[in-house]
């Protein structure tokens, strides 16, 4: 039973990570550009002047067949009624550095896309809002030292927290290993050394 419960906290922590991890990337484009918005219902991320609507997710396989195919009519809906419109399913971590169109396959035999709805890596987003190709790289590349700064002040308020504590047992080389791990094959990040 010890184990099924070690088991159960770590895929309990492993899921709330996951969801902090996509609650940032899903807020933090509005402080880049106030073209970019976080409605409070429809897509997770929108630019009205550009047309642009973002479904996030996670990973790349967290979605299932149902679910693919719910989103993807969603957004042949935003086509229809607006064929200026472009459709980006931003996976933060995917297989690959990709901006290419979305195909799905209907009925197990026909292909269909459309070149306004696409599949975007995380890295290939950061640069259609920024305009820079290393933008995701360099907010990887920062991120260390404000997760020190914030850690050394939660420290420095004597709150007792035993991640911290853990944290501080392990390799200096965490955070790389998690960067190499997801990111190695994002633009900037395939010969990369931190």
């Amino acid at each position: 039973m010890g184990i099924a419960v070690e088991n159960e906290v770590l895929r309990q922590l492993d899921k709330t990570n996951s969801n902090l991890i996509g609650y940032f990337h899903q807020n933090i484009f509005k402080y880049f550009s106030s073209d970019w918005d976080v409605p409070k219902q429809g897509y997770d991320i929108e630019n009205r002047k550009d047309k642009i609507f973002v479904e996030m997710k996670n990973k790349h396989n967290t979605m299932n067949s149902s679910s693919s195919a719910k989103t993807y009519m969603r957004f042949q809906n935003t086509i229809i009624n607006n064929k200026d419109a472009k459709c980006l399913l931003v996976e933060i971590i995917a297989k690959h550095s990709q901006n290419i169109p979305w195909v799905v396959t209907l009925d197990n035999v026909k292909q269909v896309s459309n070149e306004s709805i696409r599949r975007v890596s995380i890295d290939k987003f950061y640069e259609i809002v920024t305009g820079d190709k290393l933008a995701f790289q360099k907010l990887c590349l920062i991120l260390p030292t404000v997760i020190k700064d914030v850690v050394n002040d939660i420290k420095t308020r004597n709150k007792k927290n035993t991640v911290f504590t853990e944290l501080d047992t392990l390799s200096s080389d965490l955070l790389t290993s998690i960067y190499l791990l997801s990111f190695k094959k994002y633009e900037g990040f395939n010969n990369f050394k931190f």
